[in-house]
């Protein structure tokens, strides 16, 4: 989301184009906008003719040469997609007033991007947080080690803790915990403060069936948990499909359970 400014400040005569009204099966929904000049975009509202079709429309208002303020496409046979739906886009040249409606717009997104914490930045900690770096995520490393905060994609916001577990309690509601660390006592004690939460969306130990044996033993012998938390965690992470340990293959396979466990929270809350 922040290189919209570089874009802006490289081409300042743009055409913001926003869906602003959907019916039947779409491939964007309303509120998604992209920035189009005469010789790059910024965004995507969904591709293909559609798309083709406003990006047309985008310069011949930049030309002077006609586009439509309003466009109403229906996403049929005749412009050669199959969605079967509507969709309704709005055309305004970007002018310091709409510049600043975009900003406000994008601080008000990233204010409510779902929070995920990956508690270790091992070598599969770094491929995790790579790996989610381009999502719709505010995504915090939690590390004891200063070292291991190096490497670490520009966007994601990192924390130096001695005692990272007492972090688990400041998560907002509905974020989701990766754990992640060198040491499995540490992994024990973060997660024992992740799962006596019931609002969390996702819940995560890098591992095997042996590690959650073991946790399973500590946690109601020690830990001072019950046996039935092991129901909110996902030990080991990354599912059992693909049998490959690289970091990169379990990153990718762990970044799609916490999509998953994010969109299934949000459809929980949204019909509570």
């Amino acid at each position: 989301m922040t290189d919209i400014l570089p874009f802006l400040t490289a081409h300042p005569d743009s055409i913001l184009v926003d869906i602003t009204g959907t019916q039947g099966s779409t491939p964007r929904e309303a509120g998604t906008f992209m920035l189009v000049s005469q010789t790059a975009l910024w965004g995507t509202i969904g591709g293909g003719q559609f798309e083709f079709m406003a990006i047309t429309n985008a310069r011949d208002m930049l030309a002077g040469t006609g586009g439509m303020a309003e466009m109403d496409i229906p996403l049929g046979p005749d412009i050669g997609q199959c969605c079967g739906g509507r969709t309704q886009l709005r055309f305004r040249r970007v002018t310091q007033a709409v510049a600043e409606e975009i900003g406000a717009r994008l601080t008000s997104e990233i204010e409510r991007l779902p929070e995920v914490y990956l508690f270790g930045a091992g070598h599969v900690g770094r491929a995790l947080a790579m790996a989610l770096a381009p999502l719709p995520l505010s995504v915090t490393v939690v590390e004891t080690r200063q070292e291991e905060l190096a490497n670490l994609p520009p966007e994601t916001k990192t924390r130096l803790m001695p005692m990272p577990e007492a972090l688990v309690k400041d998560i907002p509601a509905g974020g989701a915990v990766v754990i992640l660390t060198h040491d499995h006592a540490l992994d024990f004690l973060i997660a024992r403060e992740a799962l006596e939460r019931t609002d969390l969306a996702y819940a995560g130990m890098i591992g095997s069936a042996t590690k959650r044996a073991t946790f399973a033993s500590w946690l109601s012998r020690e830990g001072g948990g019950e046996r039935a938390w092991l129901e909110r965690l996902t030990l080991p992470i990354g599912g059992a499909a693909v049998r490959d340990k690289r970091p990169e293959v379990i990153a990718a396979m762990t970044a799609a359970e916490i999509l998953t466990a994010l969109g299934a929270y949000r459809m929980r809350s949204s019909s509570q």
